[in-house]
């Protein structure tokens, strides 16, 4: 069974930084793509960022270019989104996904993934 595992949310300042951990379990991360999704209060789910199977691809979301990276230990089974310069805007639920894929290249389409983790509250603020 598909088992994903958020970690790593919590509180804290605007300009901070956290790292979030998504860990798989029953099956192999490193036939999947994996996506990280959130969504804040009142808002729809919105994709953040996603990672090829081998690390090669990355995408991510306008709002976020340049502030956070999406990266991958598949010896580990473990993808991580390091998140810095975090503002208000970016409170939310913050989801991780798989897709079993083979393309080269990922989506930022919720509805293209079939697992999906409880997900980790991200709180930013003063």
């Amino acid at each position: 069974q598909l088992q994903l595992v958020e970690s790593g949310g919590g509180l804290v300042q605007p300009g901070g930084s956290l790292r979030l951990s998504c860990a798989a379990s029953g099956f192999r991360l490193d036939y999947y793509v994996i996506g990280w999704f959130r969504q804040a209060p009142g808002k729809e789910r919105e994709g953040v960022s996603c990672i090829t199977r081998s690390g090669g691809r990355t995408n991510y979301a306008d709002s976020v270019k340049g502030r956070f990276t999406i990266s991958r230990d598949n010896a580990k089974n473990t993808v991580y989104l390091q998140m810095n310069s975090l503002k208000p805007e970016d409170t939310a639920i913050y989801y991780c996904a798989a897709v079993f894929s083979v393309q080269a290249t990922c989506m930022l389409v919720s509805l293209r993934y079939d697992a999906w983790g409880q997900g980790t509250q991200v709180t930013v603020s003063s």
